[in-house]
């Protein structure tokens, strides 16, 4: 990205990176980038005989179309789209309720381990005890952070424990003879899949508003809790930055009905070490270790969200179960009561080996450090924003805790700029913009997620950036509402940009395309 330097300048490094071509532009006949060893005659003739064996309506009747280049040309293609992209490598990416923290190499480095990352599911369990063994510990370790009883590190991200959870309470309670519980309570400052995960498992959802402090209160909650209440699933601290103070007197109201308490565990990254889910009276948990626990993710995966419940919802977690007997482990389907199998194997084990390492390597007071540095870090960034600008949610003296809202409202009313164009003018200065429209219930929107890892310096720069974005916009909201301008592809139609008609799904009409949208 370029930081400083003129409008020309930025104009010609946009052009030149969109004008970068395609493979197959670059390629030219007959050049090759590789060698490769002659085939033995034998295995030719071998291939010609199964080739005949395809019908003709599924051979190619042309060559197949590949670029023909050097390996020099691959290389530097490849490179130059890199410098294109932003990742946690190159600077703070602060999207709240991600947890975008840095990602530590030496979990990486053993996760690349030949004699782990070569296993096989099908192999036998007694070939594959060191895995097995890490995944058990894992279960406890997760265990003892949520306060629960058994965990299952099956599920493959956070909506999907989330649909686990709500499968859990409904066959729980379908065992308890209470099938007249269809409802699930769920706070309008939720993340959107808590609404759909319930829906998906059959239930009908009723919503709770917050209060004007952010929070759910037992006055909003008492009236909605009936005989139909199956259980409430409820983020804390909520998806403001707030933790929610009532907690205990909620979960008090839900049980009284025979209800559950589902902890959506997207924010755990503000409690590890201070506050267990098990304690504040969740029966189903889970956890994002993707983000918790500092494992790469972005752009829809990898993840693992696991998931853990009371002891009196431990024989309907999904199977297979990690188990362990005699100083051997093993993995075991024959769970009647289980909600299924919901994930193939066990879940995404790279994942939950490199939480493994990450949970390790801080230990007890590593990670309740890491969790009280995140909390200073949201507060001090938040106290850097000009409060005419960006109206913190917080009120009444709460702070924020791991992540904060502010409204974008003020400046957008008086300049006409809105989050929108905040956040697209902050790609400008080479930092990656924070969450925007989220939570729906506070309009200009900016989620900020600075995390634990991100030192005083680039807290500073950022608060700096947002603020000089403020005063731009009162000198002249024109350049920045036409943000950005440094980036490889300025600021797009969103709405064509997404439109069937519009939408480019290969190469050949790349091509065809001029310019983007």
């Amino acid at each position: 990205m370029i930081r400083e330097g003129s409008e020309q300048n930025m104009v010609k490094y946009r052009q030149a990176v969109w004008d970068e071509p395609l493979l197959i532009e670059l390629s030219r006949k007959g050049r090759v980038g590789y060698s490769l060893p002659k085939i033995p005659e034998k295995i030719t003739e071998q291939i010609d005989d199964q080739s005949r064996l395809i019908p003709s309506a599924m051979t190619r009747s042309s060559e197949l179309e590949l670029p023909e280049m050097s390996e020099p040309e691959v290389l530097r293609h490849y490179v130059r789209l890199s410098q294109m992209n932003f990742a946690i490598d190159v600077g703070m990416y602060p999207l709240g309720s991600c947890t975008m923290k840095y990602n530590p190499k030496v979990s990486q480095r053993i996760a690349r381990n030949p004699n782990i990352a070569n296993l096989h599911p099908y192999q036998d369990a007694d070939t594959i005890q060191g895995i097995l063994s890490i995944l058990f510990e894992l279960e406890r370790m997760l265990c003892e952070i949520a306060g629960m009883h058994s965990f299952s590190v099956q599920p493959a991200a956070g909506a999907q424990g989330e649909y686990v959870g709500a499968l859990i309470i409904r066959n729980y309670l379908r065992d308890q003879g209470l099938e007249c519980k269809k409802e699930i309570l769920v706070p309008d400052s939720a993340h959107g899949t808590n609404p759909a995960s319930a829906a998906m498992a059959g239930f009908k959802v009723v919503k709770i508003p917050s209060s004007a402090t952010g929070i759910v209160t037992a006055e909003a909650v008492k009236p909605l809790v009936t005989e139909k209440t199956a259980g409430m699933m409820l983020t804390v601290p909520n998806t403001l930055g707030i933790f929610e103070s009532e907690i205990r007197e909620v979960t008090n109201i839900v049980h009284d009905s025979r209800g559950l308490m589902y902890y959506d565990g997207a924010n755990m990254n503000a409690l590890l070490g201070r506050v267990r889910p098990g304690d504040m009276g969740f029966d189903v948990v889970h956890i994002n270790v993707h983000k918790t626990f500092a494992t790469p993710h972005g752009g829809g995966g990898p993840g693992a969200g696991p998931v853990g419940v009371t002891e009196k919802l431990s024989e309907y977690l999904p199977i297979p179960r990690v188990t362990s007997s005699n100083g051997a482990y093993n993995l075991e389907y024959n769970k009647s009561k289980s909600v299924g199998q919901i994930k193939s194997f066990v879940g995404n084990t790279a994942v939950l080996l490199r939480a493994y390492c990450y949970i390790l390597s801080l230990g007890r007071e590593g990670l309740k450090l890491a969790s009280e540095q995140a909390v200073l870090s949201s507060n001090y960034l938040l106290s850097l924003l000009d409060r005419q600008s960006f109206s913190p949610t917080t009120s009444n003296g709460i702070p924020a805790k791991h992540e904060f809202v502010v409204s974008e409202s003020p400046l957008k009313k008086k300049t006409g700029v809105s989050a929108g164009d905040v956040a697209k003018a902050i790609l400008d200065q080479g930092m990656h913009s924070p969450t925007t429209y989220f939570p729906l219930i506070v309009n200009e929107a900016l989620m900020i997620e600075p995390t634990e890892t991100e030192t005083l310096e680039n807290l500073e720069a950022y608060a700096k950036t947002l603020n000089s974005i403020s005063k731009k916009s009162n000198e002249d909201k024109d350049t920045v509402l036409a943000s950005p301008h440094s980036t490889a592809i300025g600021k797009l139609d969103e709405v064509r940009a997404s439109h069937p008609n519009t939408m480019i799904l290969n190469w050949k009409g790349i091509l065809k395309s001029q310019q983007p949208v």
